[in-house]
């Protein structure tokens, strides 16, 4: 059966919209701009076997999104998310055995999931470790020292997901400090790079699951995956910035403001149609 992953994604921004309109938090312009990985990646990944760090973890609410939808979590923990007393708070922390790694505080989550990929070969154990990162990431050390790491040992188990949508916190990323050219950067740290649009979720799936028998989307060097199968693996996702809701989108403005009963209303609006 065919994955409406359009409708999982549509759902998943309207519920994350509610959850942060009733918290008065933030971060909805970062929550958007992934929405669409998101729906993908939590169709096909396996949680019993496979791992997810969500390394920019302010985008937490899509994070907690999906693992209601998986059955991982309960409705009322979800509804939870960063009222009075709940641990569901707006960055991701361990407080449950699908949040192995902390994030929030950038260049942490990549670290973390370069062990957890260690782990896995060294044990000879199945699966896969998912990584999300933001493209602020690109600027810390942890996350290319990680990428080092990786390499070296040949974790052909671990896939990173840039969220490539050219904005940070206070500006736009490559004028705050420049990560261009980042698909150059990951091939000659030694992985197999992918470089996508992010909100296709065609080639979103195939990057992320079916690289090894998929040529439409696989290779941006001269060297085909199967030269180099044990390296790790990152896919750049061009992304915007809030997609779904025209005032969002590319609006730097909403990675840090709460939404008004007003902004609230036409956004849901917009998603409804």
């Amino acid at each position: 059966m065919k994955i409406n992953y359009e409708k999982i994604a549509k759902e998943a921004r309207k519920t994350v919209l509610r959850m942060i309109f009733k918290a008065q938090t933030s971060h909805i312009g970062s929550v958007m701009s992934c929405a669409d990985i998101m729906a993908v990646l939590f169709e096909k990944i396996d949680l019993d076997r496979d791992r997810f760090v969500l390394s920019a973890g302010w985008k937490a609410a899509m994070l907690y999104y999906h693992l209601w939808r998986k059955g991982r979590i309960t409705e009322e923990e979800l509804n939870s998310y960063c009222q009075p007393g709940s641990k569901w708070i707006g960055l991701s922390e361990p407080i449950h055995p699908d949040i192995p790694i902390a994030g929030g505080s950038m260049g942490l989550g990549l670290p973390g999931a370069v062990g957890l990929a260690l782990a896995k070969k060294l044990k000879g154990e199945e699966g896969k470790v998912y990584v999300l990162l933001s493209d602020g990431e690109m600027q810390c050390g942890t996350t290319w020292e990680s990428a080092l790491i990786a390499s070296h040992h040949k974790l052909n188990s671990l896939v990173v997901i840039v969220d490539y949508n050219k904005l940070q916190a206070m500006g736009e990323t490559n004028k705050i400090l420049r990560i261009e050219p980042l698909v150059q950067k990951w091939l000659s740290f030694g992985w197999h790079v992918i470089h996508i649009d992010g909100h296709d979720y065609k080639g979103i799936e195939e990057a992320v699951f079916n690289r090894m028998e998929s040529e439409e989307f696989s290779v941006v060097d001269s060297k085909p995956w199967l030269e180099r199968p044990k390296a790790p693996v990152c896919v750049i996702a061009d992304t915007i910035k809030g997609k779904g809701v025209s005032k969002f989108e590319g609006n730097n403005f909403y990675h840090y403001k709460n939404l008004s009963d007003e902004e609230y209303s036409e956004a849901l609006k917009e998603l409804n149609l």
